[in-house]
């Protein structure tokens, strides 16, 4: 079998780089994949998002009383408003997120050679890197998505204005504002989610490889339940990390996005207005619900991809369980 395209790791493992992949599979397999795990996770942004523009007097401002209300006023659909607009969007955004990621960390790990890095610092900083680019490039698609799910997601729910759909968005934000409109916080939230990713990859690289120091016995390769359990806890710790570094600026984007064109705050109001309501406190506003989705998310994806990556390998027959892990949040 021609190694070319492999790139060993500890415990005899292989991880399967970018140009050994069937892209055509990979891309339509893993569009239903990943399509049906948004559908499962879904739920927690629009509760994140509810609960990161409720108005200092909202009823309405913890995670149980949002889906209480929601589920009241609109029974099951209304945990997924906006939710067409993502699916339709996330089609692209991936494409340009899946190829920026995979290049970059290939291209970087070429270049960390020279170094000789540890394997967890050499893992840090090439994850690191293509996670940043990778969130960097999809921006442009991703963010005008953002914009119209989360106006239908917060709909109606504390002053904001009411849609007929994602279509009726794009008009009446196009109308007020041009199509600057649908990249309100485009700067705010590259600054966002570009060090999210960054630190999610960074995090799940280095910390997986620590785990796998902990455990390699020098015998027998691992079992594939136990190579499942360590990109597990991999995910976990890079959602949290992640969660409590970017936050804050999350909080400040969607507010920047949600409001209408006739009462559009600046940054620094939005900044004034949540430690006016709530202290410092205020930026971590949706906290809980955006730690659960960003680990539960992100691992559902690592381990997604893993199978999606055997399956899609040139060499899926000759291949063993993949140990490491190429796909995370997606922005």
């Amino acid at each position: 079998m021609d190694t070319a395209g492999i790139q060993k790791h500890s415990f005899g493992q292989t991880e399967i780089n970018w140009d050994k992949l069937h892209k055509t599979k990979f891309y339509v397999v893993g569009a239903g994949i990943f399509s049906g795990i948004t559908v499962g996770l879904y739920p927690m942004s629009v509760v994140k998002t509810r609960m990161q523009v409720a108005s200092h007097d909202a009823v309405e401002r913890n995670a149980l009383s949002v889906i209480k209300g929601l589920l009241k006023t609109d029974g099951i659909p209304g945990l997924y408003k906006g939710f067409g607009t993502v699916v339709i969007g996330a089609i692209p955004t991936r494409i340009i997120f899946l190829t920026a990621l995979e290049t970059t960390k290939l291209t970087a790990l070429k270049m960390l050679v020279p170094f000789k890095l540890s394997e967890p610092t050499q893992a840090a900083v090439a994850n690191g890197v293509a996670g940043l680019m990778a969130s960097f490039c999809s921006q442009a698609v991703f963010v005008p998505v953002d914009v119209v799910s989360q106006k239908l997601m917060v709909q109606g729910y504390s002053g904001h204005a009411t849609y007929t759909g994602g279509v009726d968005v794009v008009r009446k934000v196009v109308k007020s504002e041009g199509i600057r409109g649908l990249y309100r916080g485009f700067w705010l939230s590259v600054l966002t989610y570009s060090p999210s990713s960054a630190v999610w990859w960074a995090t799940y690289g280095a910390s997986q490889r620590v785990i796998w120091r902990f455990l390699d016995d020098g015998n027998a390769a691992p079992t594939e339940g136990k190579i499942l359990l360590v990109q597990a806890a991999g995910g976990i710790s890079a959602g949290a990390t992640s969660t409590c570094v970017t936050t804050p600026l999350d909080t400040i984007k969607t507010r920047l996005q949600v409001t209408g064109h006739d009462k559009r705050p600046t940054t620094k109001q939005v900044v004034r207005s949540l430690i006016a309501d709530d202290g410092w406190i205020g930026f971590y506003r949706g906290f809980g619900p955006r730690f659960f989705t960003m680990s539960a998310y992100g691992t559902s994806m690592i381990l997604a991809y893993e199978y999606l990556n055997k399956k899609c390998s040139k060499y899926h027959n000759e291949f063993p369980p993949v140990l490491g892990g190429m796909l995370g949040p997606f922005t």
